[in-house]
């Protein structure tokens, strides 16, 4: 299969004035610093919390893959339920995956970097010009990660990048008198309002969006507190974030769809009009539900749009490129390769 460069797979999709969207994956992230983004990183911070329990995890599966590890729980749990009449043992397994979730949620969030100036200008500008690329012509971004560099770049740029809509805002609070609009008081960021607009899409949710019980909510700053202390707030108040850390694609799909913001998410993924391009995402064996919809969107009419015709797969070595000629049988659209380095995304000075 032919490696194009970036540029190339741009040029040509300007050319058929076909829509474009992007899906972005954990090496989004691990391209800003793979010293605080990589799974060896979020071990490394496992490995320093001094939990006996999740050690022992580590050494029995001898992977630094948390969603591997996870999978493996969710299986023992269920053999468990099966042929174990042992509460306990049970109990101590679904522990074990609570414990596993919730320290993946802490090392992301201490190994953040602490605000968004954080990121240097020119970092941020070249990834608001990369992600400008796509909103500018009408195309939808799509993120499987947690972390907040994504919602950061968007915040800081908004006068750079065209029309970034996440679905969220506030919502007037009810009265039963009248009001002057500079006297109403408003909700917290709810998402909702602009969700027929929305184009940034949080698939597996993200560090500052919460399940209120009726509603989904956004974190933001404040005069008093950067967003990373906030989140860190209402987690200590064991409130935690969307945040789908299932093992395996078909247990990932049960999770979002059982969440009003993350199916709406899948859905729109599913219903795409145009070619999709991809970055740092890997298409590995937990990425199956991300496949489906892909293939949802390539088959939702067969000759005529609504239509996903194509997707570019970025890759960052031969093993990458080998591993997706390999499964270029799964998808039901024209699957084409590009070489991941040809991006600069992040202002890489060897670019």
């Amino acid at each position: 299969m032919e490696l194009k460069s970036y540029q190339d797979i741009i040029q040509h999709l300007n050319k058929t004035k076909r829509t474009k969207h992007l899906l972005l994956g954990n090496g989004f992230s691990m391209a800003y610093d793979a010293g605080i983004f990589s799974y060896n990183a979020l071990n490394k911070f496992i490995e320093k919390s001094n939990d006996n329990l999740l050690k022992k995890l580590f050494e029995i599966v001898n992977t630094k893959n948390f969603e591997l590890i996870m999978q493996q729980l969710d299986n023992f749990c269920q053999l468990a339920e099966e042929f174990s009449s042992d509460k306990k043992l049970r109990a101590k397994i679904q522990a074990a995956s609570e414990t596993l979730k919730t320290s993946l949620l802490d090392a992301i969030k201490e190994l953040h970097p602490e605000h968004v100036f954080k990121i240097p200008e020119e970092k941020s500008k070249s990834c608001a010009k990369f992600i400008n690329t796509f909103l500018g012509s009408g195309g939808h971004v799509f993120t499987s990660n947690y972390d907040i560099l994504l919602y950061w770049v968007l915040m800081r740029n908004m006068d750079k990048i065209a029309n970034a809509i996440d679905g969220f805002g506030r919502y007037a609070e009810e009265s039963d008198e009248y009001q002057a609009y500079e006297d109403l008081e408003f909700s917290d960021l709810e998402w909702g309002k602009h969700r027929d607009e929305q184009n940034i899409h949080y698939l597996h949710g993200a560090l500052p969006l919460f399940d209120a019980g009726i509603s989904i909510v956004k974190e933001e700053y404040d005069t008093q507190d950067l967003l990373l202390e906030k989140i860190k707030k209402r987690i200590a108040n064991r409130e935690y974030p969307i945040f789908v850390t299932a093992g395996d694609g078909k247990e990932k799909l049960t999770h979002i769809m059982h969440n009003q913001y993350l199916s709406h998410c899948y859905d729109q993924l599913s219903s795409l009009d145009g070619s999709l391009v991809t970055f740092g995402f890997n298409f590995g064996k937990h990425d199956e539900h991300i496949i489906d919809a892909i293939n949802i969107a390539a088959k939702h009419r067969k000759k005529t749009p609504p239509k996903l015709w194509s997707i570019y797969i970025g890759v960052y070595s031969k093993d990458d490129k080998k591993y997706i000629e390999s499964i270029a049988g799964k998808f039901k659209c024209k699957v084409n390769l590009y070489d991941s380095k040809t991006v600069n995304v992040w202002d890489q000075k060897d670019n």
